[in-house]
This record gives structure tokens, sequence and C-alpha cells, in this order.
């Protein structure tokens, strides 16, 4: 039997971004395990216990189960076509509260943020063909009754509420935040990050995340360019042991 994995497309935020943002989370999606702190406060775990099980990332396309008749194999070889029909860009980044959470969020560039859109736009799309219809369970936990319409039609169309025009880019950087606690973990982060706002984040590849089992962390398995080029990560042979 397939083991029920979970598959993501994201993108990785380019360094330095990656660098910083994962030991702000104190987790490495590239290994799976622990990193050093960004900085030292204790308040750090409780802040990104929920950003952290996923990895640093930007949803493209939210986790999904491989729909019957799918392999690994095949959604791998669709990501590397997917990627080699894309080119590289940049985007200005700004740090932002969204729905209660921290997150970097586009900045004001209008074209590079239309591309930015443009890109999980096609990863929605035309990579739908290897997702599963999300169960009854799956969708509760969107509670979809608390959402707007319109993400509601997205959540039943596409299995995730915010996708095409509901979709917002952003970097998750921390879960939940009363006023207190964001206006801290903000503080802390301009200060030790806050000179990422100067210069756009360039977008060169996209990533294929995996959840080995259900509750576990996400890792990312495999990064792949918009040259041809790929990169391994440590959920690689996850990918291989499923196929």
């Amino acid at each position: 039997m397939q083991p029920a994995y979970r598959y993501a497309i994201y993108l990785t935020p380019a360094a330095p971004w990656r660098d910083l943002g994962a030991r702000w989370l104190g987790r490495s999606a590239e290994t799976g395990g622990p990193l050093d702190r960004l900085a030292d406060d204790p308040r750090l775990a409780r802040w990104t216990e929920a950003p952290a099980h996923y990895g640093l990332h930007a949803t493209l396309k939210a986790p999904f189960r491989l729909a019957p008749g799918c392999t690994p194999a095949a959604l791998d070889a669709a990501m590397r076509a997917f990627a080699l029909d894309r080119h590289p860009f940049a985007v200005p980044l700004a740090l932002r509260n969204l729905r209660g959470f921290l997150a970097w969020c586009l900045g004001e560039d209008q074209p590079a943020n239309a591309r930015m859109h443009a890109l999980a736009d096609a990863a929605v799309r035309e990579l739908d063909a290897f997702r599963a219809p999300p169960t009854s369970e799956e969708i509760a936990r969107r509670k979809p009754d608390a959402l707007a319409p319109e993400a509601r039609r997205m959540l039943d169309a596409w299995g995730y509420p915010y996708a095409f025009e509901t979709f917002i880019f952003h970097i998750t950087l921390s879960g939940q935040l009363d006023e207190a606690d964001q206006a801290a973990a903000t503080a802390l982060l301009q200060a030790h990050a806050g000179h990422l706002a100067a210069t756009p984040m360039p977008v060169r590849d996209v990533s294929l995340f995996v959840q080995p089992a259900p509750d576990a962390p996400f890792v990312a398995a495999r990064h792949y360019g918009f040259d041809g080029s790929t990169a391994d990560a440590a959920g690689a042979a996850l990918l291989e042991d499923a196929a």
C-alpha cells in the first residue's frame, strides 16, 4: 500500500531570507533538524511552533495527498517540467500582520507581484491532476463556515481557500499572536532581519515538500530550478521510498 504521504508545492525563500527565516523558526526544512535560534528569546518557540511544523516556505499549492493512479515519480517529473516553463524574477518583501500572524508579504512592485501571482496560479491549475480531493476532516479543519464566499468557493474547487483571486503571497513567520506578542515579535524580527527589505528576493526555483506521516513535520524533498537544475534535500529519500 502506498504511504499516506502529503505533498506541498512551495516556494523556498532564497538566501539570505532562507537562512534568517529558518533560524527564526528554529528548524531547517532542508534537514528536518533543529537550528540555533536567530535570537535568544524564550518566547520564540511559542511564537513559531505552527510555522516551524511546515518549514520556512510560501505556499504555491497547499498540502495534498496523491490522487488515485498518481505516483511520486510522476509528480516529480511534472515538477521538473513545470519549473522549466518559468523564468526567474525578483520581488520586494515587507513584514506584515496577516490575519493575526506575521509574514513576509509582497511589497509594492506591481509587475513583480503579478509574476508571483501568475506562478502561484499556474501551480494550482497545472498540477491539480495530482491532488486527491480533501477528506471531510480536512475540509472541516479549514472552518469553511467562517470563510468569505469567494474563499469558500476556492476551497470547494481547489482544496484551499486562498487561490487565484484570494491568493496572498506570504512566508509565514509566526502563529496567531495577540497584540502584545505581535509588537514584540515584529520588533525582534526588524532588529535581526529588517535590512532585507532593501533588496528584492530572487525567485529562481520551486520546491516539493513531503509530510511522511499524519501530524509529522514537513521536510523539503527537492528544489526545481527554472534553469533545469535540481537540488535534493532531506525528503528526497521519501520520494524514492514511495515510488
